[in-house]
């Protein structure tokens, strides 16, 4: 079947080259229609595999048509379907001669210890290319201005709020975080304009953060968001949203490399906040100090 594409549709602007089509793919998810998620998923599923196909075998795999395949190469800033899989075949081809990808039942330590070790690199490397750092420097203009910061997570992004809270603390920010998802919820609405509320949450859609970031908006406090996908219900919420994750595997959902990757986003944060701050190395020798006596 011959692909024919709209003329308007052929000028569609190109998106960034620093970001792999995959990553691209996986941070769009929900954007989509349901038709073009069928078709997101099976480039997710095999991106390597992709470039064997014709446009109608890829529709007949995602149960969709050539159509919608074409439409969701559009969505991508591509201009068609060959132009989906050169790209994908560019940036498959270098990694299909190493010991790199999914782990696969049958994987030995080696293996899967290289996988995962490659895969939070490629993660980090990703974030450090795509990062928005004007919306990273609007968030410390504002950190650093907030009469108080409060942090909101739950499950694995809860233990990176509480690490971000106190090393604010540290730097002499009124920075705090409950694990109690209810006492992050009652601070939240208590909050004032003046203050900045920091959510923490791969999906951007889990239920309780999503409260509180509501209830924080509500008080009139600046929100702020980091997550893993470009568009999601915090996103919505929140007054910056900074964009920074990983795609995650079948064997490791929820995986360490999106906290990584959201550490690594935080720390660079911090340290901006660090040299912002007039007061920080005061605050930084007495918490030396303090440390001091908890260590032989």
């Amino acid at each position: 079947m011959t692909e024919t594409i709209d003329p308007e549709l052929a000028t569609a602007p190109q998106a960034p080259g620093t970001l792999h089509t995959a990553e691209r793919v996986r941070a769009g998810l929900t954007d989509f229609s349901p038709a073009e998620r069928r078709v997101a998923e099976a480039v997710l599923r095999d991106p390597f595999g992709i470039i064997h196909l014709s446009v109608s075998e890829l529709a007949t795999i995602a149960g969709t048509s050539p159509a919608t395949v074409i439409r969701f190469c559009v969505s991508l800033g591509l201009r068609g379907f060959q132009e989906l899989k050169i790209t994908l075949a560019s940036e498959s081809m270098p990694s299909a001669r190493r010991v790199l990808g999914d782990i696969v039942p049958g994987d030995g330590v080696a293996e899967i210890t290289l996988k995962v070790l490659d895969g939070t690199a490629r993660a980090v490397g990703q974030a450090a290319q795509t990062l928005d750092l004007s919306v990273l420097e609007a968030i410390a203009v504002q950190v650093v201005g907030a009469r108080r910061v409060l942090f909101g997570a739950v499950g694995t992004s809860a233990p990176l709020a509480l690490d971000t809270a106190y090393r604010l603390t540290q730097i002499g920010i009124d920075a705090s975080f409950a694990l109690d998802v209810h006492t992050q919820h009652v601070s939240a609405r208590m909050l004032h304009p003046g203050d900045v509320f920091f959510a923490i949450s791969h999906t951007g859609s889990t239920f309780e953060t999503l409260a509180t970031a509501r209830a924080a908006k509500l008080s009139g406090a600046t929100t702020v968001a980091l997550t893993s996908f470009s568009h999601s219900p915090l996103t919505d919420v929140a007054d910056f949203s900074l964009i920074a994750g990983s795609a995650e595997t079948a064997y490791r959902v929820e995986s360490m490399t999106s906290r990584i990757v959201h550490f690594a986003v935080l720390d660079a944060l911090f340290v901006t906040l660090a040299l912002r701050s007039s007061t920080s190395s005061a605050h930084l020798a007495m918490t030396e100090d303090v440390l001091i006596e908890h260590r032989i």
